[in-house]
């Protein structure tokens, strides 16, 4: 662990540096392969006659950019599930905040014949706040009210629920189910800039929240009474929390379908280097969100080349036994 602020900061840079340099591995690797020059050229000097320049700009830099985008949400929703119910295991696949949207955005595509984006990112956010909402309050029943085991439980049942009802959705109407596969499998391919306008005044608001909430969220890691005692209205911090994760993890499937994992992932190697003060954390993690994806990506292009695996198969990959040595932890408490 970087135990003080100099050498956290000194972590945070070599982050970011990562994180540039798997952007540039994202642009320039692939069927066709380009030197530092190239893409150098074609990002600021561009020439429409140059084959490699069309790709990198029409195609790479799209891609490396959700790529980035997509990966820091994933990874920063995980790090405030966790952070807000304590739960070493909370990630949004986990607590069914991603089958509940993917659900959502099946029904807008199979029923209501919507195509756009900007209109797939409210059913999106719908899907992940009522799966989020189902979650708490079935793991509010019993004695005791929440526990992390609990939660999890209640996560894994909402997931599968959701998901059967998202394979029916396609049994029903096979017609739908090409269109529908993107979302399936997880992927950043194939995809303008234009796409990201509608996701990105949520993400700036969901960043900015998350900054003027960094105390509460820090308190949040404690005991309730503790919390309580110092101040914090715990009901109102969990409810605007829980907006941001929704925006975030919602957002992310509607821009790249189901990509699992990150969320579980990210957090615990971000709280390994930083601590557990999220002033830290949190930058950490959307570093290390993006690079994991950028990397992902790259790497599912030269698995079984010409064809590209998803994405959501390689994270699911790393992040099974991830989740399987989590786990067998004693407690799943933070």
């Amino acid at each position: 662990m970087l135990n003080t602020p100099s050498l956290k900061t000194l972590g945070l840079l070599i982050a970011l540096l990562i994180t540039l340099l798997a952007t540039f591995a994202s642009i320039a690797f692939g069927q066709t392969p380009m030197t530092f020059g190239t893409v150098f050229d074609a990002l600021f000097f561009y020439d429409p006659a140059v084959t490699e320049h069309i790709i990198v700009r029409s195609n790479r830099l799209n891609r490396a950019v959700l790529a980035m985008l997509v990966g820091s949400s994933l990874a920063l929703s995980g790090t405030l599930m966790q952070a807000m119910t304590r739960n070493a295991m909370a990630s949004p696949t986990l607590f069914g905040i991603n089958a509940g949207a993917l659900f959502f955005v099946a029904v807008a595509f199979t029923f209501l014949s919507l195509t756009s984006i900007s209109q797939f990112i409210w059913f999106a956010f719908l899907g992940a706040a009522v799966a989020g909402v189902m979650v708490y309050l079935l793991g509010m029943q019993g004695p005791g009210g929440a526990s992390p085991v609990r939660i999890v439980l209640a996560g894994a049942a909402m997931t599968a629920l959701f998901v059967a009802f998202t394979q029916g959705i396609l049994i029903l109407n096979r017609e739908s189910l090409e269109g529908i596969l993107y979302w399936l499998g997880g992927s950043v391919a194939g995809k303008s800039l234009d796409t990201l306008t509608p996701f990105l005044p949520f993400f700036v608001a969901a960043l900015v929240l998350m900054a003027l909430m960094v105390r509460q969220i820090n308190l949040m890691m404690l005991d309730e009474d503790v919390a309580r005692s110092l101040g914090q209205r715990v009901m109102v911090a969990r409810l605007l929390l829980g907006v941001v994760i929704v925006i975030l993890a919602g957002g992310s499937v509607a821009l790249a379908g189901v990509i699992g994992f990150i969320g579980l992932i990210i957090p615990h190697l971000a709280r390994g280097l930083f601590g557990r003060d999220h002033r830290w954390v949190l930058p950490g993690a959307a570093l290390l969100g993006a690079t994991l994806l950028l990397a992902a990506d790259t790497l599912s292009r030269f698995i079984v080349p010409p064809q590209e695996i998803p994405v959501g198969a390689l994270t699911a990959l790393v992040g099974t036994p991830f989740f399987i040595y989590v786990a067998r932890k004693r407690s799943p408490s933070l």
